[in-house]
């Protein structure tokens, strides 16, 4: 059995604003758009295919407090098209954000709700997992999460040391899922968190008892009678076990 991340979950107080933003940022579209969830996804795109991490933007009713612990980090192909898309993001709501990154060579901005993601300078690494470069998770210990996550998708784990960890599909295609060393407590439910998906015939409570044995654990998130399971990780870090598709 195996099971594989397919998006990610965004809470904003309006999702439809925040998944236009997130739209225009990523040059994707907005596939679905209701009162309660905006659904955002590249043009053409087939669910579920690796080479993309869907977004879906909830709307909650409580705002944004404190440094999220997971984040987007957008790729760019050179100098000039990180200051254009910095100034585009900007233009659509964005605002330039201090996690205390000092002087690096990439822009952390915010997103309308308060997001933080950042704009990478150009990366080798990088160069074809589309607009989406990674999504980096603030975790105390990489290795732990390598393992973990590691054995909860059929991901390949590239590269474990001791202050990260990355992983990406198995067909070596879309984005990367990094796991950055942080001294940071988590203190409240993530504002991003993951969604997986079993495989078609696969059998979604098995999967879910799989993962518990694995060092997940049951959190009660305020989801009531719902289709999906929610876990946590060895950090705390909450993700959503949805149907197999």
């Amino acid at each position: 059995m195996a099971t594989r991340l397919v998006q990610i979950a965004m809470k904003a107080q309006d999702n439809s604003a925040l998944g236009r933003f997130w739209a225009a940022a990523l040059g994707w579209s907005v596939v679905d758009d209701g009162p309660e969830v905006t659904n955002v996804e590249p043009p053409g795109f087939t669910y579920p295919d690796p080479v993309a991490l869907c977004v879906d933007v909830l709307r909650v009713p409580e705002a944004k407090t404190g440094k999220n612990r997971v984040h987007i980090d957008l790729a760019t192909a050179s100098a000039a098209h990180r200051a254009h898309l910095t100034a585009r993001l900007e233009e659509l709501g964005a605002a330039p954000a201090d996690v205390g990154q000092g002087d690096v060579p990439w822009t952390v901005l915010a997103d309308p709700e308060g997001n933080e993601f950042c704009v990478l300078e150009p990366r080798e690494v990088y160069r074809d997992t589309g607009p989406m470069a990674a999504v980096a998770v603030d975790c105390a210990d990489p290795q732990a999460m390598a393992r973990f996550w590691g054995e909860a998708m059929d991901w390949t784990v590239h590269e474990v040391t001791d202050e990260k960890a990355v992983l990406r599909s198995a067909q070596g295609i879309g984005p990367y899922l990094e796991f950055l060393r942080s001294s940071d407590p988590k203190t409240c439910w993530n504002r991003i968190h993951f969604d997986l998906r079993p495989y078609p015939g696969d059998d979604q409570a098995a999967e879910v008892a799989r993962l518990r044995a694995l060092g997940a654990s049951d959190i009660d998130v305020g989801q009531r009678d719902v289709s999906w399971t929610v876990l946590a990780d060895p950090e705390g870090n909450e993700f959503c076990v949805l149907t197999p598709m």
